[in-house]
C-alpha cells in the first residue's frame, strides 16, 4: 500500500508510481528490458549494479507487475529466471522516452546522446508530446485536481 507520511493512503499517482520505479536502478532495469535484456546477468553486467540491489529491484518490479519472472534452463545448467516486460512495463517506454528527451534538452552529455528517439518503421526522429483526444499536438498541459484529490490546490 502506498501511504503518505502521516500513514494515510496516497491518492497521488506520482507518489504511487515512484514507490515502484522511483529508485535509480529500477528505471535503468526497465530501460535495459526495453532494449531486449531479460536475464539477471545481462542486467548486472550491463548496468554494473550490485547483485543484492538488482535482486531487490527485480523483486519489486515483479511484485508491481512491471516485469514477469519466467523460469528457463540451458542444457547442463540449473534452472534460472528471466524477466520480461508486462504491458505495464511496456507502458513505461513513454516515461523512458520523456527522460531521454528531457536529458537531451536540459542535461546533455558532452559526447552527444546515448540514445535517440525514432519512429521504428522509418527511423525518422521522434519526440514525446502531449496530444488531445483528436491526436492534435498541444503546446502544454495543465494538471488539475481529480476526484480523489485530498489536498488544497
Amino acid at each position: 500500500m502506498y501511504t503518505r507520511a502521516d500513514g494515510t493512503p496516497s491518492t497521488c499517482q506520482v507518489a504511487r508510481t515512484l514507490d515502484i520505479v522511483g529508485e535509480r536502478w529500477s528505471l535503468l532495469i526497465v530501460r535495459n528490458a526495453l532494449r531486449g535484456q531479460t536475464r539477471f546477468s545481462e542486467f548486472r553486467d550491463g548496468l554494473g549494479v550490485p547483485t543484492d540491489i538488482l535482486t531487490a529491484r527485480l523483486a519489486t518490479l515483479v511484485t508491481a507487475g512491471v516485469l514477469d519472472k519466467r523460469p528457463y534452463r540451458e542444457p547442463g545448467c540449473r534452472e534460472r529466471a528471466s524477466y520480461h516486460l508486462t504491458p505495464a512495463g511496456h507502458g513505461l517506454a513513454l516515461v523512458e522516452a520523456a527522460l531521454i528527451q528531457w536529458g537531451d534538452t536540459f542535461n546533455p552529455g558532452s559526447e552527444g546522446p546515448g540514445s535517440r528517439l525514432v519512429d521504428p518503421a522509418t527511423g525518422a526522429p521522434a519526440r514525446v508530446a502531449f496530444v488531445d483526444a483528436d491526436d492534435r499536438v498541444l503546446p502544454g498541459i495543465a494538471i488539475v485536481p481529480g476526484p480523489a484529490a485530498i489536498t488544497v490546490w
